[in-house]
């Protein structure tokens, strides 16, 4: 297992989520990246959302977001509340990943979340992305909560089943 003392779980700075969107935006040639970036860390900057990454030897290794007010997340009625986090934007570069480094940053945010109050996690997850679903449920996402479409700022429609976790 690649996790060691060299290996930490934070909240990110803002200027570390420049950094990391910038790498994001130069991989993905979509616009879409453009727009998610400046919308996260303005979200950030006002208290709406908290940006956790894995940080392995100085370096980014994998990431989430918890969405904290359900007026910035598509269908957020029963996704986000004063008492429910919405969680999102899980990357792990892909020589990291089944290492257990994103499993030690999901541990840190739910740590993280309890001791904010919080006491339900929510999710979304594309119908065709069994594998994800398949992790989402081992983490402890087994309540199914709805279907719904999202759109992304280019337009494009996705469709979406979330689930919960309690964290009680």
């Amino acid at each position: 297992m690649i996790i060691n003392k060299n290996y930490i779980c934070k909240i990110a700075t803002v200027d570390e989520m420049e950094t990391k969107w910038n790498s994001e935006i130069k991989k993905h040639k979509s616009d879409n990246w453009k727009t998610w970036k400046t919308e996260s860390i303005e979200r950030v900057r006002n208290g709406q959302s908290i940006a956790y990454y894995g940080v392995l030897n100085g370096k980014i290794i994998c990431e989430a977001t918890a969405m904290l007010d359900k007026s910035i997340v598509q269908n957020g009625d029963d996704l986000a509340d004063d008492k429910t986090a919405y969680l999102c934007a899980f990357r792990t570069i892909e020589k990291y990943r089944g290492k257990g480094c994103f499993s030690k940053l999901f541990l840190f945010m739910i740590d993280d979340l309890k001791s904010k109050g919080y006491e339900k996690v929510t999710l979304g997850v594309e119908p065709s992305e069994t594998e994800n679903l398949k992790i989402y449920r081992h983490l402890g996402f087994d309540e199914f909560l709805k279907s719904a479409q999202e759109t992304y700022p280019d337009g494009t429609i996705i469709d979406v089943d979330y689930y919960g976790m309690d964290l009680l």
